[in-house]
Protein backbone atom coordinates (compact mmCIF):
# COMPACT_ATOMS: atom_id res chain seq x y z
CA UNK A 1 0.00 0.00 0.00
CA UNK A 2 0.98 3.37 -0.81
CA UNK A 3 -0.12 6.66 1.23
CA UNK A 4 0.57 9.74 0.22
CA UNK A 5 0.58 12.70 2.70
CA UNK A 6 0.22 16.20 1.19
CA UNK A 7 1.59 18.20 4.47
CA UNK A 8 0.74 21.74 5.56
CA UNK A 9 2.55 24.74 3.71
CA UNK A 10 4.15 26.05 6.99
CA UNK A 11 6.95 24.98 9.35
CA UNK A 12 4.73 24.71 12.72
CA UNK A 13 1.52 23.45 10.69
CA UNK A 14 3.54 20.54 9.53
CA UNK A 15 4.98 20.06 13.63
CA UNK A 16 1.22 20.00 14.84
CA UNK A 17 0.68 17.56 12.08
CA UNK A 18 3.15 15.27 13.26
CA UNK A 19 0.66 13.38 16.07
CA UNK A 20 -1.50 13.13 12.84
CA UNK A 21 1.18 11.69 10.74
CA UNK A 22 2.44 9.03 13.91
CA UNK A 23 -1.09 7.90 13.76
CA UNK A 24 -1.15 7.04 10.49
CA UNK A 25 1.93 5.32 10.08
CA UNK A 26 1.00 3.00 13.20
CA UNK A 27 -2.27 2.10 12.12
CA UNK A 28 -0.44 1.64 8.18
CA UNK A 29 2.72 0.24 9.60
CA UNK A 30 3.79 -1.71 6.45
CA UNK A 31 2.63 1.19 3.81
CA UNK A 32 4.74 3.38 2.09
CA UNK A 33 4.23 7.03 3.20
CA UNK A 34 5.34 9.59 1.10
CA UNK A 35 5.07 13.04 1.93
CA UNK A 36 4.56 16.07 -0.28
CA UNK A 37 5.44 19.26 0.64
CA UNK A 38 7.25 22.43 -0.14
CA UNK A 39 11.15 22.52 -0.28
CA UNK A 40 11.94 24.32 2.93
CA UNK A 41 10.14 22.04 4.96
CA UNK A 42 12.69 18.72 4.23
CA UNK A 43 14.85 18.89 7.25
CA UNK A 44 11.52 19.09 9.77
CA UNK A 45 10.85 15.56 10.04
CA UNK A 46 14.05 14.44 9.80
CA UNK A 47 14.79 11.52 11.24
CA UNK A 48 11.20 11.13 12.96
CA UNK A 49 10.37 8.29 10.86
CA UNK A 50 7.49 9.63 10.20
CA UNK A 51 7.65 9.35 6.02
CA UNK A 52 9.60 6.93 3.85
CA UNK A 53 10.58 10.08 1.58
CA UNK A 54 9.53 12.57 -0.07
CA UNK A 55 7.96 14.34 -3.11
CA UNK A 56 8.35 18.22 -3.34
CA UNK A 57 6.01 20.87 -4.28
CA UNK A 58 6.92 24.44 -5.04
CA UNK A 59 4.28 25.52 -7.65
CA UNK A 60 6.31 28.82 -7.79
CA UNK A 61 9.74 27.51 -7.59
CA UNK A 62 12.46 27.31 -10.57
CA UNK A 63 12.09 23.68 -11.13
CA UNK A 64 9.30 22.29 -13.46
CA UNK A 65 9.50 19.14 -11.64
CA UNK A 66 8.37 20.49 -8.72
CA UNK A 67 5.35 22.11 -10.26
CA UNK A 68 1.39 20.85 -10.18
CA UNK A 69 1.58 19.08 -13.59
CA UNK A 70 4.53 17.50 -13.23
CA UNK A 71 3.38 16.37 -9.75
CA UNK A 72 0.87 15.19 -11.09
CA UNK A 73 2.09 13.24 -13.37
CA UNK A 74 4.48 11.71 -11.11
CA UNK A 75 1.89 10.66 -8.30
CA UNK A 76 0.23 8.90 -11.21
CA UNK A 77 3.65 6.80 -12.12
CA UNK A 78 3.66 6.12 -8.56
CA UNK A 79 0.00 4.53 -8.14
CA UNK A 80 -0.89 5.47 -5.13
CA UNK A 81 -3.76 3.73 -3.01
CA UNK A 82 -4.57 6.74 -0.69
CA UNK A 83 -3.44 10.83 -0.32
CA UNK A 84 -4.35 12.62 3.06
CA UNK A 85 -4.81 16.43 2.53
CA UNK A 86 -3.29 18.25 5.36
CA UNK A 87 -3.96 21.09 3.05
CA UNK A 88 -7.12 23.36 1.86
CA UNK A 89 -6.08 24.62 -1.51
CA UNK A 90 -7.97 23.63 -4.69
CA UNK A 91 -4.91 23.44 -6.61
CA UNK A 92 -3.06 20.42 -3.71
CA UNK A 93 -6.48 18.65 -4.29
CA UNK A 94 -6.29 18.60 -8.17
CA UNK A 95 -2.93 17.81 -8.32
CA UNK A 96 -4.36 14.37 -6.58
CA UNK A 97 -7.67 13.97 -8.29
CA UNK A 98 -4.90 14.26 -11.44
CA UNK A 99 -2.83 12.22 -10.11
CA UNK A 100 -5.22 9.21 -10.30
CA UNK A 101 -4.87 8.40 -6.66
CA UNK A 102 -7.80 5.93 -5.65
CA UNK A 103 -8.77 7.47 -2.64
CA UNK A 104 -8.55 10.85 -1.20
CA UNK A 105 -9.30 12.07 2.07
CA UNK A 106 -9.43 15.89 2.90
CA UNK A 107 -11.66 18.70 4.22
CA UNK A 108 -14.59 20.49 1.98
CA UNK A 109 -12.65 23.55 1.39
CA UNK A 110 -12.15 26.08 -1.48
CA UNK A 111 -14.57 24.15 -3.95
CA UNK A 112 -12.97 20.92 -3.83
CA UNK A 113 -15.40 18.70 -2.54
CA UNK A 114 -15.98 16.92 -6.09
CA UNK A 115 -12.17 16.28 -6.42
CA UNK A 116 -12.31 14.38 -3.14
CA UNK A 117 -13.56 11.34 -2.87
CA UNK A 118 -13.92 11.45 1.10
CA UNK A 119 -14.87 15.66 1.71
CA UNK A 120 -14.94 15.86 5.57
CA UNK A 121 -17.21 18.88 6.47
CA UNK A 122 -14.54 21.73 8.63
CA UNK A 123 -15.22 23.72 11.20
CA UNK A 124 -16.10 26.92 10.52
CA UNK A 125 -13.16 29.35 10.42
CA UNK A 126 -15.36 32.04 12.37
CA UNK A 127 -14.82 30.61 15.28
CA UNK A 128 -11.21 30.13 16.22
CA UNK A 129 -10.43 26.20 17.05
CA UNK A 130 -6.77 24.31 17.27
CA UNK A 131 -5.80 22.89 13.60
CA UNK A 132 -3.77 19.77 15.72
CA UNK A 133 -7.46 18.51 16.36
CA UNK A 134 -8.20 18.83 12.81
CA UNK A 135 -5.16 17.47 11.62
CA UNK A 136 -6.17 14.42 13.69
CA UNK A 137 -9.83 14.28 12.44
CA UNK A 138 -8.14 13.16 9.60
CA UNK A 139 -6.28 10.50 10.54
CA UNK A 140 -9.09 9.20 12.29
CA UNK A 141 -11.42 8.99 9.68
CA UNK A 142 -9.04 6.44 7.96
CA UNK A 143 -9.01 4.63 11.30
CA UNK A 144 -5.80 5.40 13.20
CA UNK A 145 -6.87 5.21 17.07
CA UNK A 146 -5.43 6.86 20.19
CA UNK A 147 -4.24 4.43 23.42
CA UNK A 148 -3.29 7.27 25.53
CA UNK A 149 -6.18 10.22 25.30
CA UNK A 150 -6.25 13.55 24.15
CA UNK A 151 -2.64 13.87 25.27
CA UNK A 152 -1.62 10.99 23.11
CA UNK A 153 -3.33 13.18 20.15
CA UNK A 154 -2.05 16.04 20.96
CA UNK A 155 1.85 15.23 20.82
CA UNK A 156 4.45 16.74 18.70
CA UNK A 157 7.18 14.75 17.64
CA UNK A 158 10.68 16.03 16.14
CA UNK A 159 14.38 14.49 16.14
CA UNK A 160 17.64 15.69 15.70
CA UNK A 161 20.77 13.51 14.14
CA UNK A 162 23.86 13.55 16.38
CA UNK A 163 25.85 15.40 13.54
CA UNK A 164 23.15 18.38 14.01
CA UNK A 165 23.83 18.81 17.46
CA UNK A 166 27.54 18.13 17.79
CA UNK A 167 27.64 20.75 15.06
CA UNK A 168 25.72 23.03 16.98
CA UNK A 169 27.68 22.69 20.48
CA UNK A 170 31.19 23.27 18.84
CA UNK A 171 29.51 26.29 17.42
CA UNK A 172 28.40 27.66 20.57
CA UNK A 173 31.57 26.91 21.98
CA UNK A 174 33.17 28.83 19.67
CA UNK A 175 30.66 31.84 19.31
CA UNK A 176 29.54 31.75 22.93
CA UNK A 177 30.73 31.57 26.98
CA UNK A 178 29.57 28.15 27.90
CA UNK A 179 32.37 27.90 30.69
CA UNK A 180 31.13 31.65 31.98
CA UNK A 181 27.41 30.87 31.81
CA UNK A 182 24.46 28.17 32.86
CA UNK A 183 22.75 27.48 30.54
CA UNK A 184 21.56 28.12 27.71
CA UNK A 185 17.91 30.19 26.17
CA UNK A 186 16.96 30.96 22.87
CA UNK A 187 15.54 33.82 21.21
CA UNK A 188 13.36 33.56 18.11
CA UNK A 189 12.60 36.59 16.30
CA UNK A 190 11.59 35.49 12.90
CA UNK A 191 7.88 34.94 11.74
CA UNK A 192 7.20 34.22 8.00
CA UNK A 193 3.84 35.19 7.97
CA UNK A 194 4.12 38.66 8.11
CA UNK A 195 5.40 41.82 9.64
CA UNK A 196 2.57 42.16 11.98
CA UNK A 197 3.73 38.86 14.37
CA UNK A 198 6.78 41.18 14.44
CA UNK A 199 7.95 41.91 18.31
CA UNK A 200 10.77 44.89 18.27
CA UNK A 201 14.23 44.28 17.98
CA UNK A 202 14.84 46.60 20.24
CA UNK A 203 12.46 44.86 22.70
CA UNK A 204 14.22 41.25 22.07
CA UNK A 205 17.63 43.22 22.38
CA UNK A 206 16.71 44.64 25.90
CA UNK A 207 15.11 40.99 27.14
CA UNK A 208 18.29 39.23 26.17
CA UNK A 209 20.44 41.91 27.62
CA UNK A 210 18.13 41.00 31.09
CA UNK A 211 18.13 37.63 30.59
CA UNK A 212 22.34 37.59 30.31
CA UNK A 213 22.55 39.87 33.55
CA UNK A 214 19.77 38.76 35.77
CA UNK A 215 20.29 34.55 35.31
CA UNK A 216 24.13 34.50 33.99
CA UNK A 217 22.71 32.56 30.57
CA UNK A 218 24.14 32.44 27.37
CA UNK A 219 21.32 34.30 25.03
CA UNK A 220 21.39 33.00 21.54
CA UNK A 221 19.31 34.42 19.07
CA UNK A 222 18.34 32.16 16.50
CA UNK A 223 17.42 32.74 12.70
CA UNK A 224 17.07 31.18 9.20
CA UNK A 225 18.84 32.88 6.45
CA UNK A 226 16.57 35.49 5.66
CA UNK A 227 16.48 36.70 9.26
CA UNK A 228 19.91 36.96 9.92
CA UNK A 229 20.23 40.93 9.36
CA UNK A 230 17.97 41.01 12.38
CA UNK A 231 19.65 38.85 14.62
CA UNK A 232 22.85 40.57 13.97
CA UNK A 233 21.31 43.48 15.28
CA UNK A 234 19.32 42.36 17.97
CA UNK A 235 23.43 41.44 19.09
CA UNK A 236 24.52 44.86 18.79
CA UNK A 237 21.59 46.56 20.78
CA UNK A 238 22.10 44.20 23.50
CA UNK A 239 25.74 44.75 23.72
CA UNK A 240 26.25 42.10 25.95
CA UNK A 241 28.89 39.48 25.72
CA UNK A 242 26.65 36.52 26.70
CA UNK A 243 24.05 37.71 24.17
CA UNK A 244 25.07 36.34 20.76
CA UNK A 245 23.57 34.95 17.29
CA UNK A 246 23.41 32.35 14.80
CA UNK A 247 23.43 34.53 12.30
CA UNK A 248 26.96 33.76 9.52
CA UNK A 249 26.50 30.41 10.88
CA UNK A 250 24.61 28.97 7.62
CA UNK A 251 21.98 28.61 9.53
CA UNK A 252 19.12 25.94 8.81
CA UNK A 253 16.12 24.26 10.53
CA UNK A 254 17.91 21.69 11.67
CA UNK A 255 20.67 23.89 13.30
CA UNK A 256 17.52 25.23 15.42
CA UNK A 257 16.41 22.44 16.36
CA UNK A 258 19.85 21.35 17.84
CA UNK A 259 19.98 24.18 19.22
CA UNK A 260 16.49 24.18 20.70
CA UNK A 261 16.61 20.89 22.12
CA UNK A 262 19.69 21.81 24.01
CA UNK A 263 18.11 24.95 25.38
CA UNK A 264 16.23 25.52 29.47
CA UNK A 265 14.15 27.80 27.79
CA UNK A 266 12.93 28.96 24.07
CA UNK A 267 11.00 32.67 23.95
CA UNK A 268 9.21 33.06 20.57
CA UNK A 269 7.32 35.23 18.33
CA UNK A 270 4.13 32.79 17.37
CA UNK A 271 6.66 31.76 14.09
CA UNK A 272 7.09 27.96 13.10
CA UNK A 273 9.95 27.26 15.51
CA UNK A 274 7.95 28.05 18.38
CA UNK A 275 6.49 24.23 17.99
CA UNK A 276 9.99 22.87 18.04
CA UNK A 277 10.02 23.30 22.29
CA UNK A 278 7.63 20.89 23.04
CA UNK A 279 8.55 17.87 21.51
CA UNK A 280 11.98 18.34 23.63
CA UNK A 281 10.23 18.83 26.51
CA UNK A 282 11.57 22.44 26.44
CA UNK A 283 9.85 25.42 28.33
CA UNK A 284 8.74 27.93 25.98
CA UNK A 285 7.48 32.18 26.43
CA UNK A 286 5.39 32.54 22.90
CA UNK A 287 4.67 36.67 22.48
CA UNK A 288 1.25 36.61 19.79
CA UNK A 289 0.64 39.77 17.98
CA UNK A 290 -2.31 40.04 15.38
CA UNK A 291 -3.29 35.91 15.24
CA UNK A 292 -5.65 34.50 17.91
CA UNK A 293 -3.95 32.11 20.31
CA UNK A 294 -6.70 29.33 19.51
CA UNK A 295 -5.34 28.38 16.09
CA UNK A 296 -2.34 27.40 16.96
CA UNK A 297 -3.26 26.27 20.39
CA UNK A 298 -1.14 22.46 21.31
CA UNK A 299 -2.14 22.52 25.16
CA UNK A 300 1.62 22.26 26.03
CA UNK A 301 1.82 22.36 29.81
CA UNK A 302 5.00 23.66 29.92
CA UNK A 303 4.04 26.86 27.07
CA UNK A 304 3.34 30.46 28.40
CA UNK A 305 1.18 32.78 26.17
CA UNK A 306 1.74 36.75 26.38
CA UNK A 307 -1.02 38.23 23.88
CA UNK A 308 -1.71 42.39 24.18
CA UNK A 309 -5.27 42.68 24.09
CA UNK A 310 -6.28 45.83 21.96
CA UNK A 311 -9.73 46.65 20.18
CA UNK A 312 -8.29 46.01 16.71
CA UNK A 313 -7.39 42.50 17.66
CA UNK A 314 -6.48 39.60 17.11
CA UNK A 315 -7.01 40.82 13.81
CA UNK A 316 -5.01 38.06 11.47
CA UNK A 317 -3.26 40.40 9.05
CA UNK A 318 0.05 39.99 7.72
CA UNK A 319 0.57 43.91 8.10
CA UNK A 320 -0.70 46.17 10.53
CA UNK A 321 -3.85 47.50 8.57
CA UNK A 322 -4.07 50.89 11.12
CA UNK A 323 -0.55 51.59 11.15
CA UNK A 324 0.30 51.04 14.60
CA UNK A 325 0.85 47.51 15.59
CA UNK A 326 -0.16 48.24 19.04
CA UNK A 327 -0.24 44.66 19.85
CA UNK A 328 3.25 44.09 19.67
CA UNK A 329 4.94 47.49 20.39
CA UNK A 330 2.80 48.11 23.56
CA UNK A 331 3.79 44.46 24.44
CA UNK A 332 6.78 45.29 27.44
CA UNK A 333 9.79 43.63 27.83
CA UNK A 334 9.03 43.91 31.16
CA UNK A 335 6.11 41.61 30.94
CA UNK A 336 7.64 38.94 28.67
CA UNK A 337 11.16 39.21 31.41
CA UNK A 338 8.25 38.70 34.30
CA UNK A 339 7.47 35.29 32.19
CA UNK A 340 10.58 34.48 31.55
CA UNK A 341 11.58 34.76 35.60
CA UNK A 342 8.39 31.83 36.53
CA UNK A 343 9.58 29.63 33.59
CA UNK A 344 13.03 29.50 35.07
CA UNK A 345 12.64 29.22 38.46
CA UNK A 346 9.93 27.05 37.69
CA UNK A 347 12.55 24.61 35.66
CA UNK A 348 14.87 25.21 38.26
CA UNK A 349 11.96 23.99 40.87
CA UNK A 350 11.10 20.76 39.04
CA UNK A 351 15.31 19.97 38.68
CA UNK A 352 15.38 19.67 42.57
CA UNK A 353 11.60 18.18 42.98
Amino acid sequence: MKIAMFCPNWVGDLVMATPALRAVRNRYPRAEIIGIMRPYLSDVLDGTGLIDRELFYDPRGANPAQRGWSLSRQLRYEDIDLALLFTNSFRTAMIAWAGRIERRVGFARDARRWLLTDALKPKSRRTPHPVIDEYWRLAAYVGAKSTGGTAERRQMELATSSEDELRFQRILARIGSPEETRGLVCLNSGGAFGAAKHWPTSSFAELGRLIADKFHKQVLVLCGPAEQAQAREIVRLAGHPHVVSLAGESPSLRLTKAAIRQADLLVTTDSGPRHFAAPFNVPVVTIFGPTHIAWSETFYPKAVHLQLHVDCGPCQKRVCPLGHHRCMQELGVDRVFSAVTRQLHETARRSVA
